[in-house]
């Protein structure tokens, strides 16, 4: 069986491989790896490093499974290969956050979608939230067909690199949008009542699209902050994240998390809200969960004047090693491996 990956803001750069670094073009080339040989739907043929640009009209639906990133857009690609006359294979792979979905229109949309289509979700709070729009916008009829199946996302744990711990702490903002979900203001008044506090570094790299923005203008003003670009490589991105002292998480909801685990794991102590998709990537009683801007500013303080011992307390509430159970719980190889037995199950070999 072969796969054909959807995700219309992919794009392909002069080098062959998959450009950007935003959550969906890393996932794109995560399932490139995960299925060898496959192609990546778009309009202009060409040939990638390992895959090829092929337009949807000419997939053929009797030997392809068609992973759907942009779930909305699931009934418009079956109607484009049923046309061929036989039966098209589509899955949904859900991985972002359901509550940005904001207009009943998308809600209901990407809900009869899921229904209709088998659908993958990168986390178990996120499976949750596509049953209960299926549950809530669909007809029974529909809903009680619904195939959901989920996996944690996971991270590569070869990338980790070893700890560097800087001169000067270093505090990073860990999203590359400034959106108003993550909560960016909330992030800098905390920080900002810190940096009077203590010496610190705040580090922001930024997708280009949020670099202008006059949030990122603001923290770019303060003599304790840099804010840039993504970095240009994964063993840079990786680099970093081993010098990182800490992280404020300041996001009301997230889908999974991603970057705050590949920061833990890295070793930085995270101060989060405590919120249940923090809690769901979290051992129970992880110690630094905050409820009000004055909690979070004293867990932050704490992590960056004693990591030793945040992280030793970390240690405690895991049970033995906070890394060790992250790598147990949040290893991509789950995922690699979950996904392909499910295209399996679900369409064959």
């Amino acid at each position: 069986m072969k796969i054909a990956i959807n995700y219309p803001d992919a794009r392909v750069g002069p080098d062959g491989h998959v450009a950007d670094h935003d959550a969906g073009s890393t996932l794109v080339r995560r399932l490139l790896r995960i299925f060898p040989g496959s192609a990546l739907i778009g309009d202009d043929p060409r040939s990638g490093v390992g895959f090829a640009v092929r337009p949807l009209e000419l997939v053929d639906p009797s030997e392809t499974v068609v992973i759907n990133m942009a779930a909305l857009e699931s009934t418009s690609i079956w109607r484009t290969l049923a046309r061929s006359g036989r039966e098209p294979k589509i899955m949904n792979f859900i991985w972002k956050n359901t509550s940005s979905l904001n207009h009943p229109v998308e809600r209901a949309g990407i809900a009869l979608s899921c229904a209709l289509f088998p659908t993958f979700a990168n986390s178990e709070r996120t499976a949750g939230e596509v049953q209960e729009m299926i549950d809530r916008w669909t007809i029974p009829a529909i809903a009680e067909k619904a195939e959901v199946s989920w996996v944690n996302l996971g991270i590569r744990l070869d990338h980790v690199l070893p700890r560097r711990d800087p001169d000067v702490p270093v505090v990073l903002y860990p999203a590359i949008y400034l959106s108003e979900r993550k909560q960016p203001q909330v992030f800098l008044d905390v920080v900002e009542r810190l940096a009077r506090r203590t010496p610190l570094r705040v580090e922001a790299r930024l997708h280009e699209s949020h670099l202008a923005s006059e949030a990122a203008m603001r923290l770019s003003l303060r003599d304790w902050a840099w804010v840039g670009p993504l970095t240009a490589t994964r063993e840079d991105y990786w680099a970093a994240l081993a010098r990182t002292t800490a992280f404020l998480a300041t996001a009301t909801d997230e889908s999974y998390g991603l970057e705050y685990i590949e920061a833990l794991v890295a070793g930085a102590v995270g101060v989060l809200p405590d919120r249940p998709w923090a809690r769901a990537i979290l051992p129970a009683g992880y110690p630094f969960l905050y409820r009000t801007t004055a909690e979070a500013e004293a867990m932050l303080l704490r992590a960056v004047t004693e990591p030793d011992a945040c992280r030793r307390e970390a240690d405690a509430a895991a049970g033995g090693s906070f890394a060790q159970w992250l790598r147990a719980r949040h290893s991509d190889d789950r995922f690699d491996a979950a996904i392909v037995e499910q295209v399996e199950r679900w369409f064959g070999g």
